[in-house]
């Protein structure tokens, strides 16, 4: 059985697919209710461990991914395990680069990379993905075939 978020949770973005992943920003108390079986963490250090399996991909703040191809991966993982886990994917304040992997992985579930931005503003936080080079990776990234 599939131990998912549900849906209308704060943070909790519903892909077209039905999938959801929660994003969040880490400086925020950590939420209330279950704790995730994945995180996606994008910083531009090492998070600290944590009690769930998680990855980072480097990313220093108001930037875009240091390795696209590790971005990318992750991003597909990511996808993957929101159908039947509680995945999580954050930065500090949960806007920029949080907005920008969630605009991403909006893509690889169906929605076009010219209209990911605003979905992903619509439907996690209005003040997502934060900076024009943001905007541009969104609208250049093409996940092909998750």
């Amino acid at each position: 059985m599939a131990k998912t978020w549900e849906p209308g949770q704060p943070g909790v973005l519903s892909l077209p697919s039905g999938r959801l992943i929660r994003g969040r920003g880490l400086l925020a108390p950590f939420p209330s209710g279950p704790r995730p079986e994945f995180g996606l963490y994008l910083l531009g250090s090492r998070p600290r461990p944590t009690e769930w399996d998680s990855r980072w991909v480097r990313w220093r703040d108001l930037h875009v991914p240091a390795d696209d191809a590790d971005a990318l991966d992750a991003f597909r993982e990511a996808w993957r395990r929101a159908e039947t886990e509680r995945v999580e994917v954050a930065c500090w304040a949960g806007r920029g680069r949080t907005g920008t992997a969630l605009a991403c992985i909006a893509v690889l579930d169906g929605v076009p990379p010219a209209e990911a931005v605003a979905f992903v503003r619509r439907n996690y936080r209005r003040s997502a993905v934060e900076t024009p080079w943001q905007r541009r990776y969104v609208t250049r990234f093409r996940g092909a075939d998750p």
